[in-house]
């Protein structure tokens, strides 16, 4: 039996890949579609639960939003009563690996490597280098999220690239680095195609039965820049000074994932593709916000009962406290704020009994002279928050299948059914 590798191009627009092969790129893409083909996933109806975190724990657990009910994203590491596929592969005595599992938990016995995701607090797995690779991609997509790469994070990143990366693939990331500060999305860019090889690093090294790879850049790139992309068809267009015309951010994340899938296609493996869901064009201007000082607003609007509080991606923080009633009074407070210019609410809090989510949902562009208005007044927000994108994307159930195996599947069927295959070639 072949081994088996899963991998995860999380929310791509396959017909955007289509017209990039029309107009003469991507040629493994191509390959890999004109010869496997590909099939259609349904997922949630409710939009609100159409988020990737939602999504990828039905893959790996075979369960809709309403039988596993994980909501926010790193809640699966409470759920051990959920078994996801890697563990089912290795109770069927096969041996398994994972490189950034979308909200995954590690919970196997003796993976040969487990490189959690960035967000989720679970063990990594491995000898000493995969545990610092973890540890290192952890603090470096954290770091930025705050603003910038601490000196620290550079560090392990340049280790982990000297140890994975061919020396004759050296040139390739040399070209991305010198454009970091000339193109949007590089710095995500270099990440996956780091991942990426250490993916491809550790496969040979290790050959597991059956391994994942989860890569987000696509995603990130369609919501904040898709108006960029050659393959876009619509009128809507990002001001110059956020990505310029001359820039396709898209068709660089792809054909650094078409090499890559060039790689995959020599190893004589069974190669599965999944995307849990995909992105359609954004209809309006919306701008995304992040709070960049969040214990200093925290404390800024009187709420400093919190125990901890922990960026997420993009526009979400968690902010955990010792009881449920102290929530409760963080959550009317949080929910209390409005802009004073037009009314709209700041953010949007999920509580989950001694937890808040929260997202910075104001999308209106935020100007130095900004207040927010609740249980009391803060003046000047700006100061508290950086600009992250404007929406380009937003999600659609729709989502995409191949197995380089099996071509005799239905040209449409549940997201959740990924699983029950992949369990099948067990």
């Amino acid at each position: 039996m072949k081994k088996t590798i899963l991998v995860g191009l999380n929310e791509l627009n396959f017909e955007f890949i289509e017209r990039y092969i029309e107009q003469g790129h991507l040629p493994n893409f191509k390959y890999i579609f004109d010869n496997f083909g590909y099939k259609e996933t349904t997922s949630e109806s409710e939009y609100k639960l159409l988020e990737p975190w939602i999504q990828w724990v039905t893959v790996h657990t075979g369960k809709t939003y309403e039988e596993h009910n994980v909501f926010r994203l790193g809640d699966i590491v409470h759920r051990p009563d959920l078994k996801q596929l890697w563990e089912i592969a290795e109770a069927n005595g096969m041996s398994v690996g994972a490189i950034s599992p979308f909200n995954a938990a590690n919970r196997l016995e003796n993976p040969v490597f487990f490189v959690p995701d960035p967000w989720t607090k679970t063990e990594a797995s491995g000898d000493e280098f995969v545990k610092n690779v973890a540890e290192a991609v952890s603090q470096a997509v954290n770091d930025n999220a705050k603003g910038g790469l601490t000196m620290g994070s550079v560090l392990s990143i340049l280790k982990t690239y000297l140890k994975v990366v061919p020396f004759a693939e050296y040139r390739d990331y040399l070209s991305l680095a010198a454009k970091i500060k000339s193109k949007v999305g590089v710095k995500a860019v270099i990440l996956d195609k780091l991942l990426s090889d250490l993916f491809i690093y550790l496969w040979r090294k290790t050959q597991p039965d059956f391994s994942s790879l989860f890569l987000n850049t696509g995603a990130h790139i369609q919501h904040h820049y898709m108006f960029n992309s050659a393959a876009y068809e619509g009128d809507l267009k990002n001001p110059d000074w956020y990505c310029s015309s001359e820039q396709d951010p898209l068709l660089m994340i792809l054909s650094e994932y078409d090499q890559f899938l060039g790689k995959v296609l020599k190893l004589d493996v069974r190669l599965i593709i999944a995307t849990g869901l995909h992105q359609q064009p954004h209809k309006h201007k919306t701008f995304y916000w992040r709070l960049k000082k969040h214990t200093e607003f925290l404390e800024e609007i009187g709420l400093n009962y919190f125990s901890k509080v922990t960026p997420r991606m993009s526009r979400d923080f968690l902010v955990e406290f010792n009881t449920n009633e102290l929530a409760s009074q963080g959550a009317v407070l949080l929910e209390s704020f409005k802009s004073l210019q037009d009314g709209t609410n700041i953010f949007t809090v999920d509580n989950r009994g001694k937890s808040l989510f929260v997202e910075l949902t104001y999308p209106n562009e935020i100007g130095e002279g900004f207040t927010i208005v609740g249980d009391c007044t803060v003046e000047y927000f700006k100061q508290y928050v950086a600009f992250v994108a404007i929406k380009n994307g937003e999600h659609n159930g729709i989502g995409y299948f191949l197995d380089s195996e099996e071509n005799k599947l239905p040209e449409q069927f549940e997201l959740k059914k990924v699983f029950e295959h992949i369990v099948s070639t067990f």
